[in-house]
């Protein structure tokens, strides 16, 4: 089984997608993604609840940093002050996200996954997220998961990025 396949067996994510969007289509939120560091995991693992078509909106699986300037409006300037890897930038995806689709509530992860590609200011296991909502609220999180191994720290990244959106669904 590959790590991709691993990942969507975790019966905890799935789980968890299920009732996200459930909360989220009684509600009348729409979701959209702004992922680097997963590449799209987390929009993959929600559209494949049923029905998710009436809550995710879109995802932007923005890896390069042309990829955030074109696709979410993340500012060259950002990207050469802090890094792809940074609160602001993960802020600006976040923010993007919402410019740029029809949802009322966004989620963004940027951050290192490894096996390289660390340094000692940003190690390989550094992911920031960002939530925001159409209404202006942003919430940053930064999460220092360690040198996991890229499967572990891509699938403890999906975890905060739907703990993020739980607790928005959940009113928090």
């Amino acid at each position: 089984m590959s790590n991709f396949e691993t990942l969507f067996c975790d019966n905890d994510l799935v789980r968890r997608a299920h009732a996200l969007i459930a909360t989220c289509a009684g509600l009348g939120l729409r979701i959209a993604t702004a992922e680097s560091c997963t590449g799209g995991l987390l929009a993959g693992l929600l559209t494949e609840v049923p029905g998710s078509s009436n809550v995710v909106d879109r995802g932007f699986v923005t890896y390069s940093n042309e990829a955030k300037q074109d696709m979410l409006g993340v500012d060259p300037e950002l990207l050469a002050l802090y890094g792809a890897v940074s609160a602001p930038v993960a802020r600006a995806m976040a923010e993007g996200a919402i410019a740029h689709s029809r949802a009322e509530l966004s989620v963004a992860v940027t951050g290192i996954a490894g096996p390289g590609g660390g340094s000692v200011d940003k190690p390989v296991g550094l992911v920031h997220f960002a939530r925001a909502e159409r209404n202006g609220l942003v919430q940053v999180e930064e999460r220092r998961f360690g040198d996991l191994g890229r499967a572990s720290v891509r699938r403890a990244a999906l975890d905060v990025a739907l703990s993020l959106l739980e607790a928005r669904a959940k009113g928090v």
